[in-house]
């Protein structure tokens, strides 16, 4: 902000407010980023003349031409005198700015200290006004997302192109009211940036009641996301698991693949289709290039190599292979990837780009892929197929239009035990950390546990909201990640009350302890399975509702929600039928 919009904040003829302050005390050791100032305790109990003094508490060291601007990071006394005689108190400040004047007279605040303290320099207390020209940065491109702890009436503002174009993370314990600040950041930020869209990765199913119309809530009802649009790394997943005695019938799936997606392109092209070819060569598509192609395809080349094969041993890898691929189309829980009659045999991919990633989006920049109705099973692979579409799209088109992925739980994709979770949803989140923001991909990371978060990813959010935490590895993760000089705020983490966070970084001033707003009850993030969004409390508890779970269970419904009794008609005993599709 300029020194010009700063000055609607101070009076053009007066100097700043605090000049003819009594001084609280006085520096008496002046470090890099820290001085150490003594005051008496009789100066610190004159609340009428100044505010409460104590921790975290903001205050000035008159210099020469400016005002350095400290946070109080640690107070203690130095003895205990007999009687009324006064006691000496030691604090230690972590410097953060300063508060200069420019030729006009007008004030205006800027980070980091030019001219540091000298020894006996006075501790003055800072006022609404100073606190204002250091916080107050509102403008067209700030969001406010609370308000200050130590004063109220001044909006927590956050910049959101330093915020959303470095990275940001949120993180904290459950009951901190993390989940309640990510859905109030991400309804400011579409409020500002409106060309921006929003994939927010949704594990428990919190969020599809948070944003109203603005977004689309992405369920197994609803999906179409085409085994050809996997990678090879990833249909490896669905087909096989994380399965190690697979090893001959992968490698054959390497070889086929491609041919599968040559004779697709052929029959496209009106070319003869050759399931007895053997050889791979030829073909213009890899492994991994997403283009369709058929199962019925992909089987016939597996049968053309058996009924040629005289070798027992080898043919019998072929008929594994079979078998696993057979097993998962015909999995009804994987209809969403193996559907063909849905749209999955042609080349939708264009219309798939645009409903999961919001191209088109008509007043819904916001997808919202709600997980917990999916096959835990192939959790990750989905993940993955998510990341991965969108850096690419992001990569070949020159970052045209911006997307920000929120990762819920983002400790289950990025994990630091390299032995834990999926290796494709890990390399997919690294390559946007460190990449994306070149081609307008930004990631948010959210979770309750930092510490089991690789550390490098942490390393590139530039901005960090620090919630209720209290595990130590935690606390020290986020400690090591904030390289802030007043980062031992960080001190308050343990407790913080429910939404409160220490913000950190490129989106904010300085290093700010603020307070989220509250949410009104209808846009406050509450898990279906908990919040009575799937059965109502009086709903009576018989055959027909437990068959619908069964029904659920196995795939057959579409729908992640039991039936009510009196919305479902009875059946003969044994027939399931397929629950409506979800609301959006």
């Amino acid at each position: 902000m300029t020194a010009q919009n700063l000055a609607r904040l101070v009076a053009d003829t007066e100097s700043i407010s605090i000049a003819a302050t009594e001084p609280l005390g006085r520096v008496v050791s002046v470090s890099g980023a820290q001085v150490i100032a003594q005051f008496s305790s009789e100066s610190l109990s004159k609340s009428e003349d100044h505010p409460e003094i104590t921790v975290g508490t903001f205050l000035g060291i008159r210099n020469r031409n400016s005002l350095v601007i400290g946070v109080l990071c640690e107070i203690s006394l130095d003895n205990l005198s007999a009687g009324e005689q006064p006691v000496n108190v030691t604090a230690r400040l972590d410097l953060l700015g300063e508060i200069l004047t420019d030729k006009a007279g007008n004030s205006y605040f800027q980070r980091g200290v030019m001219v540091y303290p000298k020894l006996g320099t006075a501790i003055v207390p800072v006022g609404n006004r100073e606190l204002r020209l250091i916080f107050d940065v509102s403008g067209p491109n700030t969001i406010n997302v609370g308000h200050l702890q130590q004063d109220s009436s001044i909006g927590a503002y956050v910049d959101v192109d330093d915020m959303v174009r470095k990275h940001f993370a949120v993180f904290g314990s459950t009951g901190a009211g993390k989940s309640s600040g990510v859905a109030l950041i991400l309804r400011e930020i579409m409020q500002v940036r409106q060309d921006l869209r929003i994939l927010l990765i949704d594990p428990h199913n919190e969020y599809g009641e948070c944003f109203g119309a603005a977004s689309y809530v992405v369920r197994p009802g609803n999906l179409r996301l085409p085994y050809w649009l996997f990678n090879f790394d990833e249909i490896v997943e669905v087909f096989f698991g994380r399965r190690t005695e697979f090893d001959e019938e992968i490698g054959l799936l390497a070889e086929l693949i491609p041919l599968a997606k040559n004779d697709y392109a052929r029959a496209r092209q009106g070319g003869p289709v050759h399931y007895k070819q053997f050889e791979p060569e030829g073909g213009k598509y890899t492994v991994d290039t997403p283009v369709p192609y058929r199962i019925e395809d992909l089987i016939a080349l597996v049968d053309s190599r058996m009924g040629k094969l005289e070798n027992r041993a080898v043919a019998v890898h072929y008929q594994r292979l079979l078998m696993r691929i057979n097993a998962a189309r015909k999995n009804p829980r994987y209809s969403f990837i193996f559907d063909e009659s849905g749209g999955g045999g042609g080349d939708n991919m264009v219309d798939i780009l645009c409903q999961l990633l919001r191209l088109q989006h008509d007043g819904q920049p916001m997808t919202v892929m709600q997980l917990a109705g999916f096959p835990a099973e192939v959790f990750d692979a989905i993940v993955s197929v998510l990341f991965r579409l969108a850096f690419e799209f992001g990569l070949w088109s020159d970052g045209a239009l911006p997307l920000l992925i929120v990762c819920e739980e983002a400790h289950n994709y990025a994990n630091a035990d390299r032995s834990i979770g999926f290796r494709p949803a890990r390399e997919a989140v690294s390559r946007i950390a460190k990449e994306g923001r070149k081609y307008g991909v930004f990631l948010a990371l959210v979770s309750q546990r930092p510490a089991q978060i690789d550390p490098t990813l942490i390393s590139q959010c530039s901005t960090v909201f620090a919630m209720r935490m209290g595990n130590e590895s935690d606390q020290r993760i986020v400690r090591a990640a904030v390289s802030d000089p007043a980062n031992r705020l960080l001190g308050f983490l343990a407790s913080l009350g429910t939404r409160e966070a220490l913000a950190f970084g490129a989106g904010v001033p300085v290093a700010t302890r603020l307070c989220f707003k509250q949410l009104p009850p209808d846009f406050i993030p509450r898990s279906e399975a908990v919040s009575g969004g799937r059965v109502d409390k009086g709903t009576k508890v018989n055959k027909t509702l437990v068959a619908s779970v069964v029904a659920r269970w196995r795939g057959v419904a579409l729908s992640n929600k039991p039936q009510e009794d009196a919305q479902r008609p009875r059946l003969p005993e044994g027939v399931f039928m397929p629950a409506p599709v979800g609301r959006r």
